[in-house]
């Protein structure tokens, strides 16, 4: 039976080449023409790690650790410099593994990596975001030392144009199993519905035999309820001959099975078995859901009704630990986006770490898949298939895109390509439309011609020539709203200090606010809805002294930005009403400060310390603003629907900050080694409220049951990530902890100067 070993310590790193003294032999050189490639440096297994060898747990991005610095110039990729690194790790198998297929699943290395296994090449990957398996039964040996090197090319192979990262940055895993076995990928689970509550379950198997002899197997696929009831078992046989891959369909039936929806995520699952005789040799169980779903002319339907597609794009970074994406802050993020009212996520633009994956099918977002190389050549082909095999199975996936803003789209050669891509994508997965993302000229590009939906970018002069030339298909909006906004900073924008008002506005004729933008596509009812860039500030994109996009509803250290409560206006349906900016404007006593409101209520009212300053009327997806000259109290808005308060926002001049609190954002922590606890830091003044412009320098420590893994609070702070010290700005700071293997109480601790420190006891369970 199959054994997955986590195999994410026990690593040494090393930045950039080592020297390697003396010079080899001319002997080495005939040696590394054989199988075993690298008997000398790095990659060789004779080869010593020395005291210049660190060790480190893998996920691992060697990039984000470094002082970001102007010389460095890359504006896109976030003023870090990019360099190569090694990574070692020795293991051993046992005798009784002999005869046994071994392998080794790499969830992601940035950006391009080379694979060896006691000096022989396993093999190469070309994407740091495509995961790929390398079976490794002929280089390894049994009962004795094994070494595995890993070289992450980060220099001199960028994908794109934001924060590239480097190392292996997602999980590594062991794999021991028969050499008969469900290939990678190779389970898809696609229901049909029938009609009423009633459907078919088509379970297609490729069964991959990698013994030198036919092999004769069964095949039984059960499926399970979300109580793990079993609903169905189905069994077949085959023969697969040696080296070959057998692809079996199987089908099954379900009757009232809970349907999963943006509203009820309800996940029900697979598990294959396969036997040889009476023998169990491999297994695995694959998540799926029962749903129906189109996009037609009149826009994108979910189980029969119409969804308005209200998304966020969003690379997979994460600003305290970079291209590492821990499990807890993928779902702290997809939790906002749903407090925001978000019920749709494009992964732009390339395959996004399992656990946002995962996150998206829990929590319940209808999901744009996206490839990252759009070309036909047979590494981007082999790409492509891994896309859509990793994510065919999950329901929160609604449709491919094969690419993104590639100018070929508006070329007869873009054309040809996505032919290609397309027939690929609907023999793999034939259930789910297909589009690519264009921004070059869309109205014209023969590429609208192929695809099922017509997916743009900005460009809203497009819109409706693309209606009126394709009066049926459905039209949705790839990227819209790319406006920056800086959390917090109230005055004009100041690029030469990183700011950007919190002010929603247009950043230029492309990229309009989101008011603006909102209101154009809601007056077009055909369109199936857009997602905005982008739902969380990414690295990169942004000009010094700024590290990162500002163009998110949420902040680089997932706080939430007046942004994320403008969506909320236009996108929830609770009732709710918000007012910027902050009531903290000490010398500017007598001076107008311009005060809007956003809210999805039928009327808002404003006052100052206890005066109305006028009752309004909303115009939906309008924010209201009043010109206020500034006087220390309280500003408050109130909501109203049906003559009757239904929301309230106040703001408050705050005293200076008195003391430190830490708050956590998510809970449940377990003693594993992996997990983390998210945390803010806030500043209160002596009668407890929030300081929203408060700034001290904070230290933060935490016991031995943890580590502090980043900081940060100012997207142009450039002290390194991992620092415990911590300038705040616009009163928060965010800490990310890395827990122990010991469970017991983790004491976290800020302290400032002149103010009382906060502890924070979590409680870690094994």
């Amino acid at each position: 039976m199959r054994e997955t070993i986590l195999f994410t310590e026990n690593w040494k790193y090393h930045a950039d080449d080592p020297a390697l003294y003396p010079e080899p032999a001319d002997i080495i050189r005939y040696l590394e023409a054989k199988t075993e490639c690298r008997v000398w440096g790095p990659a060789s297994r004779a080869y010593t790690e020395g005291l210049a060898w660190e060790d480190v747990e893998i996920p691992h991005d060697f990039i984000i650790t470094q002082t970001p610095a102007k010389s460095n110039a890359s504006w896109s990729e976030g003023h870090f410099r990019y360099h190569n690194a090694w990574y070692r790790r020795h293991f051993t198998l046992d005798a009784a593994d002999e005869g046994r297929r071994i392998a080794l699943y790499f969830e992601g290395v940035a950006t391009h990596a080379e694979v060896y296994v006691n000096g022989c090449l396993a093999g190469r990957n070309f994407s740091g975001y495509t995961p790929f398996e390398l079976d490794i039964s002929s280089f390894v040996f049994f009962g004795e030392d094994n070494v595995i090197a890993v070289y992450a090319d980060s220099s001199s192979s960028h994908e794109g144009w934001w924060y590239q990262g480097g190392g292996i940055y997602r999980d590594v895993w062991l794999l021991k199993g028969d050499q008969a076995h469900v290939l990678r990928g190779g389970v898809f689970i696609h229901p049909e519905h029938l009609g009423g509550e009633k459907w078919r379950v088509p379970i297609d198997v490729e069964i991959r035999n990698d013994d030198v002899k036919e092999r004769a197997l069964r095949v039984e696929c059960e499926g399970f309820a979300p109580d793990g009831k079993s609903l169905f078992l189905e069994t077949t046989e085959t023969r697969v001959p040696a080296w070959s891959t057998e692809k079996l369909a199987l089908a099954a039936f379900a009757d009232h099975p809970r349907r999963w929806d943006v509203e009820d995520p309800v996940l029900y699952s697979v598990e294959t078995r396969v036997f040889d005789g009476g023998t169990l040799i491999d297994g695995q169980t694959d998540r799926f859901g029962f749903r129906t779903f189109a996009f037609t002319g009149e826009g994108f339907f979910l189980n029969g009704r119409r969804l308005y597609i209200q998304g966020e794009n969003g690379h997979q970074d994460y600003g305290l630990t970079g291209k590492v994406m821990p499990r807890r802050a993928a779902f702290r993020r997809a939790q906002l986006y749903k407090e925001m009212g978000v019920n749709a996520v494009r992964c732009s633009h390339y395959l996004h770490t399992r656990h946002l994956m995962d996150a998206y099918d829990e929590l319940g977002f209808v999901v744009m898949a996206e490839n990252r190389w759009y070309s036909d050549e047979p590494e981007a082909m082999r790409q492509l298939e891994t896309l859509i095999r990793t994510e065919r199975n999950r329901p929160s996936v609604v449709l491919w895109s094969a690419g993104n803003e590639e100018p070929t789209h508006a070329e007869a050669r873009g054309a040809r390509i996505a032919r290609r891509l397309f027939t690929r994508i609907r023999q793999l997965d034939p259930t789910r439309p297909v589009t690519t993302v264009v921004c070059h000229d869309p109205a014209d590009a023969p590429v609208e011609e192929l695809v099922d939906v017509i997916a743009v970018n900005y460009n809203l002069d497009a819109y409706d020539k693309l209606h009126e030339k394709y009066p049926g298909k459905p039209i949705l909006a790839g990227e819209v709203c790319a406006t920056g906004t800086v959390r917090g900073w109230y005055g004009d924008n100041a690029p030469e200090y990183g700011r950007l008002s919190a002010y929603d506005h247009d950043s230029s004729k492309s990229f309009l606010g989101r008011e603006k933008t909102w209101r154009f596509l809601k007056a077009r009812p055909w369109v199936a809805g857009a997602f905005q860039w982008d739902g969380v500030e990414h690295r990169g994109e942004g000009t010094w002294p700024r590290l990162c996009s500002v163009s998110g509803a949420i902040d680089l250290y997932l706080e939430k930005k007046d942004a994320f409560y403008q969506n909320q206006s236009h996108w929830s349906e609770k009732p709710m009403i918000h007012l910027l900016p902050h009531w903290n404007h000490r010398g500017a006593e007598g001076r107008p400060i311009p005060v809007w409101i956003y809210s999805n209520c039928e009327e808002a009212e404003l006052f100052l310390n206890g005066r109305s300053l006028g009752r309004r009327r909303l115009t939906p997806y309008v924010h209201e603003e009043w010109t206020v000259p500034y006087e220390a109290g309280t500003l408050s808005a109130v909501g109203r629907i049906g003559g009757e308060m239904a929301a309230e926002d106040i703001q408050e001049t705050t005293g200076p900050a008195a003391a430190l609190k830490l708050l956590v954002n998510s809970a449940g922590n377990r003693a594993d080694g992996r997990d983390v606890a998210l945390l803010t830091c806030v500043c209160l003044d002596a009668e407890g409220r929030e300081v929203p412009d408060a700034s001290p320098e904070i230290s933060f420590e935490v016991n031995h049951l943890g580590r502090i893994l980043g900081t940060g609070s100012d997207m142009c702070d450039h002290t390194p990530v991992q620092s415990p010290v911590r300038r705040m700005r616009a009163g928060r700071a965010a800490i990310c902890v890395r827990v122990g293997k010991e469970p017991g109480t983790m004491t976290v601790t800020a302290r400032a100067p002149g103010l009382a420190a906060a502890f924070l006891d979590i409680e870690l369970q094994m």
